[in-house]
Formats: C-alpha cells, structure tokens, sequence
C-alpha cells in the first residue's frame, strides 16, 4: 500500500494498492440521504404516536391511544352491529328453529353462522361435514352421520334441537347370556339380511320370540325402530356400527347383540353411543346457539 497520494485533488482515504487502486469517499446518493432521514423521522413519529417503548411499569402508551386490542374490539362491534338483525330475530323466544328455516334470508345466515359452532363442539365426533366416523373394528362404536336420513330419535328440526339440548343415551341390552352361540348368529344373519331387503328365517324366529331376543318390543314388528324409543330401523342399509360390510358388518352386529349398547355396568365390552347435553344440564350453550345447530344439522342434508 503506497503512502503516497498521487490523486490529490481527489476525495479518497489515501489509501493505494497496486498504484492506482484506490478507496474514494464520494457522498451517498441523494435519494439515499432522503431515505436515511426519512426513516429515522418515521421512527421518532412512530415513537411518540403509537405503544411502542417497554418500561418497568407498562409502556408509552402513544398520543393516539390506539391498540390492536381496541381495534380489534372495535371491527368486533362492527361485525355484531351487522349481525344484530339476525340475531335479534333468533335469540326471539317467540322464534322457534322452523320458523328461521322458512324464512329464506334468516335460514341462510343462521347456516352460515352455524358452521362455525359446528365445527367448535360437534365436528370432532360427527366430522366437518356431518359425515360421521367409522368403526376401525367391529367392536368399536365410531360416531353417526348427520348428512342422511337416517333418525334414531327423528330428524324433524324440532327433534333435532331436544336432542342437541338434552342430549341422548340409549340402551340395547346385551344378549350374550341370554342366547346360545347359534341363536346369536341366526339373529345377526337375520338383522343383515333385513338391510338386504330379505330375511333369515331362523333368526327372525328369534327376533319374535319374547322369550328369546324379543328384538320387535323395540324395532317394531316392521324392524323400522321407534324414535320414541331411540331404537335403529334395521331395514335400511344404514349402520350405526358400521365397518366396511361383508364378514366385518356380521362380526359388527354380532358384537352389538352379545354386548349391548350402553350397558357397560354389565358388559365392560358393551358399545359406548352417548350424545352430550348441549343445553343447561350440559354444555349450557344459549337457546339461541342451539337452534342455530339445530337448523344446520337439518340442512345437512337428511332433515325431515
């Protein structure tokens, strides 16, 4: 590096390399200069406008005043101040779940307002569609479909708001004490073959005994089941406890009659089928909310 500077009238640090190579100190652009105040203004702005320094007792607060909290609050109000019309017209005592279905304007919001409850408390078990989840294995439960048409307590939307309010707990007992292996398996084929639209001769013997399976009492004579009761049509091709069909739906209705539904105090290995509360004795959600679900579980598809 030469000590030398052979380009006096230059502006360099003095600094020479190889003769001729030099470091210059030509001064920053002009729109760099702008750039640089600029941004240390914003900052000073920023600064005495908005929340922005940390103390030991909180932080500046900012001559605005502003907080995304507040904003956020604010875009709250605007959102419910658009909603209260419907909301108003829902949360009515006097409004009841099929008069917002016949009101095409109030069903459309209540749908849509709907699906975003549905997902928060009945989506985990009934999935995000209402399509419900199946067995893995013939001896567990999964979990029902909301979007046929298919009703164990009635799919009216009245019937479906007492549900979601009060939730549900049916009872099949478990007759594996009751029949003999062969007597268990007649019922299962015969229970199958009633999906198919035919029957089993032997096993409907012991769907009519009273002394046997008795299994009419609460399917009805028809096998159609009573909402009543809660008692599941078995001449449908929809399944409560479904597999895949075949070998596995036999094994699964099998498992059914041995075991039970809900009568695991008798039967650890009895299906587990309860549905929550939703009203006061449960989740305790509004009236409002409730029929709210109820008309979405009803557009899904299999409302009565």
């Amino acid at each position: 590096m030469s000590e030398n500077n052979p380009f006096p009238n230059e502006k360099n640090t003095g600094h020479i390399w190889d003769e001729t190579l030099r470091e210059l100190q030509n001064d920053p652009p002009g729109w760099w200069r702008i750039g640089f105040h600029a941004s240390w203004i914003f900052c000073i702005a920023y600064f005495v406008l908005y929340p922005s320094i940390p103390s030991l007792d909180g932080y500046t607060k900012g001559t605005l005043g502003w907080t995304a909290v507040s904003e956020y609050k604010e875009d709250l109000a605007a959102i419910d101040e658009v909603r209260s019309k419907w909301e108003k017209q829902i949360n009515d005592p006097n409004m009841t779940a099929a008069m917002i279905i016949a009101d095409d304007e109030l069903r459309n919001y209540t749908v849509r307002s709907a699906k975003v409850i549905f997902g928060d408390f009945c989506s985990a078990c009934h999935g995000s569609g209402g399509a419900g989840i199946s067995s893995l294995s013939a001896d567990q439960s999964g979990y029902p479909v909301l979007a046929d048409d298919d009703w164990l307590y009635g799919g009216t939307v009245e019937q479906i708001q007492t549900t979601l309010t009060n939730g549900r707990r049916g009872i099949m007992p478990n007759y594996g004490a009751r029949l003999t292996t062969e007597e268990t398996a007649d019922l299962a084929q015969h229970i199958v073959a009633l999906s198919e639209g035919s029957e089993h001769e032997a096993g409907k013997a012991v769907f009519m005994d009273p002394t046997k399976g008795g299994c009419f009492a609460c399917h009805g004579m028809d096998a159609k089941g009573i909402a009543a009761l809660g008692s599941a049509n078995l001449t449908d091709a929809i399944w409560r406890f479904d597999v895949k069909g075949g070998d596995q739906r036999l094994a699964s209705v099998t498992h059914t009659i041995v075991h039970g539904v809900n009568s695991e105090l008798i039967d650890p290995a009895s299906r587990n089928a309860v549905m929550p509360a939703f009203g006061p004795l449960g989740k305790d959600l509004p009236t409002g909310t409730l029929k709210k679900l109820a008309v979405y579980v009803h557009q899904l598809g299999g409302g009565k």
